[in-house]
């Protein structure tokens, strides 16, 4: 985990944000502007007994759940990018504003903003893939990698879910592909990834200190001293990613944990909000000021440490950032 990184926030409407309306849920925006560009498509959906509308925004997550508040939703209705509406709040959607269209519709113009949300971030759509790695990664301890999983799934997590722990994995592949080593490093990599953000809390420091604990107490006995060492050495080196690690795998670590800074724009953005909802404490000018500051500093020291993510992944980083320092600078 990178804590300079968790002010990372896209842009938001308002200038700041209210509790969230509870602990599962997400913020509600402290105030709003702008035209509203809500959708809500016929209730068609069976379930508990009624039948179900999706509501969803046009421009923003923030418009969003200030709707919802407004409506009356539970915070517990939201799926990443909607909120499953009950026929009997239909109508009270449409005098909130949204415009009632076709499912079809609603799913077209959703994509098109750039707010849909793919499977591939959803964590009850990819945990059998991610069961399934952890199989392959360490055969016949199921118990362990479920067990991991569902707190990486635990509430009050936005960003650091198991979606994040996916994009990991993934991206190690992606730095390894066509690298000849040794399959206690590959290994080594591969559990790290699964433990470096197992806890999360927001304390920075304490956080992969305690994950690091938890890896060295479920993989005692299961694999060498020196490879376990490796697995602890990784995730406390995740506190502080400008900091020089010796570990020889730390180049391919670091890169794959910071791979999401050179996301496609709109998964960039998803994930800023996700994470600008984990801090939702913070104080939105605290926010801005600090966020910028941080990545002024990173696009100084460079991103990423291995040929490839440079020659790959760092000119759509710095696309990236820059966009999001104008943004803040701009909305101060």
């Amino acid at each position: 985990m990178l804590y300079p990184l968790s002010y990372e926030g896209a842009p938001v409407q308002c200038t700041g944000f209210a509790p969230a309306l509870s602990h599962r849920g997400p913020p509600t925006p402290a105030c709003q502007t702008g035209p509203m560009t809500l959708l809500i498509d016929p209730p068609l959906w069976p379930a508990h007994g009624t039948r179900f509308s999706h509501l969803v925004s046009e421009t923003s997550l923030d418009e969003l759940h200030g709707a919802a508040e407004r409506i009356g939703l539970s915070p517990r209705a939201f799926d990443r990018d909607h909120y499953d509406v009950p026929e009997h709040l239909h109508r009270a959607a449409l005098d909130a504003g949204a415009l009632a269209v076709s499912a079809g519709e609603l799913t077209r113009r959703l994509r098109a903003s750039g707010l849909r949300v793919p499977a591939r971030e959803r964590p009850r759509r990819i945990r059998r893939r991610l069961l399934s790695a952890w199989e392959r990664t360490l055969p016949g301890h199921p118990g362990i990698g479920e067990a991991v999983l569902a707190d990486w799934d635990g509430a009050g997590r936005h960003y650091h879910t198991s979606v994040h722990l996916a994009e990991v994995l993934d991206r190690l592949e992606e730095l390894d592909a066509g690298a000849t080593r040794p399959e206690g490093e590959t290994r080594a990599l591969r559990l790290a990834a699964w433990y470096h953000d197992v806890v999360y809390e927001g304390v920075p420091g304490r956080d992969e200190r305690l994950s690091a604990e938890r890896s060295a107490a479920d993989l005692a006995g299961l694999l060498p001293a020196e490879e376990l060492d490796r697995v602890r050495r990784l995730i406390l080196a995740t506190a502080d990613h400008t900091a020089a690690s010796g570990e020889r795998l730390w180049p391919v670590f670091h890169d794959a944990d910071l791979g999401i800074l050179a996301a496609p724009p709109d998964r960039y953005r998803r994930y800023s909000q996700a994470v600008r909802r984990e801090y939702a404490h913070v104080p939105e000018e605290a926010f801005r000021s600090g966020r910028a500051r941080i990545l002024r500093g990173l696009l100084e020291d460079g991103l990423y440490l291995t040929g490839t993510a440079r020659r790959d992944w760092e000119p759509a980083a710095r696309r990236n950032l820059g966009a999001e320092i104008a943004a803040l600078e701009d909305a101060r």
